[in-house]
């Protein structure tokens, strides 16, 4: 049986949610409701939860605030929004859950179904670690959260080569001839590496500027990797290509 705390400025979506959590399982249990950064890290920390449900915009702050003074705590966090925030980047850095409002009860019921697979108190200590990281846009190589079908791996993004589009999944090839495949469409890295000196520079992939070791002209130009990989490109990114390998220069 889970445990739950909800943290929402707003009461009426206070009274949505355990609505919906109750429509999902009667057994979850509900141990407190918070709509302040000071009153959430009280109740968090006294009830300990299982799951909170994270509201990122709070009076006195936001939802970061509060995992910030919580941070050694081990709960899983599932934030809600009701816009495309800012911060949803760095959420998807840490590949922690978050959802849109008006809260989908089925993706409600989805979200609290990954919430309930135990992971060890690392693994969450690092996700909200990185989280946090991922916030301060000043840190130029952060680590990036990538699910895997046997867990969750942490990833400096500098030690990425190039990612492979795979069908719905991703193949990230890395440093030391590593490669893990993710569960996510390479559309998803290239909008969260984009600032990180990555390129799509084909439908196929998604390449580190850093490690770009020539570029060939010849058969139609193609990109050598500094693992001697190469990558194919699209005649209408070259020039972009090109104009970005300049300015890392």
């Amino acid at each position: 049986m889970l445990s739950v705390v909800i943290v929402e400025d707003e009461q009426h979506n206070r009274e949505d949610l355990k609505d919906q959590l109750l429509e999902i399982d009667p057994t979850l249990k509900v141990l407190g409701e918070a709509d302040s950064v000071s009153d959430a890290v009280e109740l968090i920390a006294n009830t300990r939860p299982d799951v909170v449900l994270m509201d990122i915009e709070l009076h006195e702050g936001n939802g970061f605030d509060v995992i910030n003074q919580l941070s050694h705590h081990s709960f899983e966090v599932i934030f809600t929004t009701a816009f495309e925030h800012y911060a949803l980047k760095a959420i998807k850095f840490s590949s922690l859950d978050y959802l849109l409002k008006p809260i989908n009860t089925e993706e409600l019921r989805a979200a609290l179904h990954k919430a309930g697979i135990k992971k060890n108190e690392s693994q969450r200590r690092q996700q909200l670690e990185i989280l946090l990281a991922s916030l301060d846009n000043k840190q130029e190589n952060r680590n990036i959260c990538l699910s895997t079908a046997d867990g969750i791996e942490f990833i400096q993004t500098n030690n990425i080569l190039y990612c492979e589009a795979n069908g719905s999944y991703t193949n990230f090839m890395l440093k030391g001839n590593q490669k893990l495949i993710v569960s996510k469409h390479l559309k998803e890295y290239e909008t969260l590496l984009a600032d990180h000196d990555f390129m799509r520079v084909h439908n196929s992939f998604l390449i580190n500027l850093k490690e770009v070791k020539r570029f060939v002209k010849s058969d139609g130009g193609y990109i050598l990797m500094n693992n001697d990989a190469t990558i194919s490109i699209s005649q209408k990114r070259r020039e972009d290509f090109l104009t970005k390998m300049a300015g890392l220069r």
